[in-house]
């Protein structure tokens, strides 16, 4: 994968392998503060799918222990799904409370191992740790290469947004700019692409849907 250190993916996998410890297979345990909220941002990520549709594939790229599969059971009957995420342990963890399936599995690794309709990721690109603003901003577009490489027919991914209150945001955490972000998909990716920020959350979400 490239323009992306070992040291940061290692950075990254300590900080949530620490989270999932402490908490377990809950939305604190990807760092998440609950379910409500989790279910917010699933909300806004599948509005990439389109209306009606049957029979897709989706690929969870950061897909922690796998809340978003069981979001996906509760609203679609025929689709297949590819979890994948840097860290171990939350494949253990994923694989442990979804056993193995033909619909559903996992892997540990930094990229999808198939392609798919469809592909999101959700919350990896708010914990930026020690790394600059420059070289997070190449890891997050390192990322949605990927994103784009092995989705067919379009991905969505959201980000902490930089119009956060100033005396709330953190140190450690990236505040990307919706609207630059918003250009990179329209310059580099297709030109259709939406930018949900009408959502009660301190972020934003982007969907980036491929011509046919």
């Amino acid at each position: 994968m490239e323009n992306i250190t070992t040291k940061l993916l290692e950075d990254v996998v300590a900080y949530y392998d620490e989270k999932l410890a402490q908490h377990g297979p809950t939305p604190q345990g990807v760092d998440w503060n609950g379910e409500e909220r989790q279910t917010i941002r699933f909300e806004q990520l599948c509005k990439i799918i389109a209306p009606k549709t049957t029979n897709f594939c989706m690929n969870d790229l950061g897909c922690g222990y796998g809340a978003l599969l069981e979001y996906l059971w509760g609203r679609h009957e025929a689709f297949t799904y590819l979890g994948v995420d840097v860290s171990n342990e939350m494949i253990k963890t994923a694989r442990q409370t979804h056993p193995a399936s033909d619909q559903a599995r996992f892997i540990t690794s930094a990229e999808p191992d198939q392609m798919a309709e469809y592909g999101v990721a959700s919350g990896i690109f708010n914990v930026r740790l020690g790394q600059s603003d420059s070289e997070w901003f190449k890891y997050l577009q390192a990322t949605l290469d990927i994103l784009d490489r092995t989705s067919s027919l379009g991905f969505a991914f959201n980000c902490l947004t930089s119009y956060s209150d100033e005396e709330k945001k953190r140190n450690h955490l990236y505040y990307a700019d919706p609207l630059r972000l918003f250009d990179l998909c329209k310059q580099r990716y297709s030109p259709q692409v939406a930018l949900l920020h009408d959502y009660e959350l301190y972020e934003f979400t982007i969907l980036v849907r491929k011509l046919p």
